[in-house]
């Protein structure tokens, strides 16, 4: 099943490759969060619709609620997705980028094992990627001083 969101994941990315933007753009906003580096090898497209795989094994496998639930962003490897309504909002931007540093850290079949492995035992909320995710994403909301996300993410893993 790893193999096959892979797969669905690699094949969704080619289809968006034309509606993708550089992250780039935040380099000013998110100084001292993120590198320019970083920014520039991330990006992110606005969908009216968030590509999700919808295959039966993961139904299957209990993850039927999280494929069916209503989300603003999700993160593929380098490419984040949006929501229309919510292009604007930085927050989501800043939150699904520590996505996209996961992602290159453990890499693909690592990042989809484990977060699936998260999801079926602590939920949406409990599972410790999204929980470091959102606590950094408070934190550059209460605009507390700038935390280097790729260090914290990579000594938090």
């Amino acid at each position: 099943m790893l193999q096959k969101i892979d797969h669905w994941i690699d094949q969704t990315l080619i289809d968006f490759k034309e509606e993708r933007q550089s992250c780039a753009r935040f380099t000013e906003k998110f100084s001292g969060y993120y590198t320019e580096e970083f920014l520039s090898k991330s990006y992110f497209v606005v969908v009216d619709n968030i590509p999700k795989p919808r295959f039966p094994e993961l139904y299957q496998a209990g993850l039927g609620d999280f494929v069916d639930m209503e989300v603003a962003g999700i993160t593929y490897k380098d490419t984040y997705f949006v929501k229309t309504p919510f292009a604007a909002d930085i927050s989501l931007h800043f939150h699904e980028l520590i996505h996209v540093h996961q992602w290159s850290l453990l890499g693909a079949e690592s990042f989809i094992k484990r977060y699936i492995s998260e999801i079926q035992t602590y939920g949406y909320n409990g599972a410790p990627l999204e929980k470091m995710a959102y606590s950094l994403q408070d934190r550059f909301m209460d605009n507390c001083t700038p935390t280097d996300v790729l260090s914290y993410v990579q000594n938090h893993l």
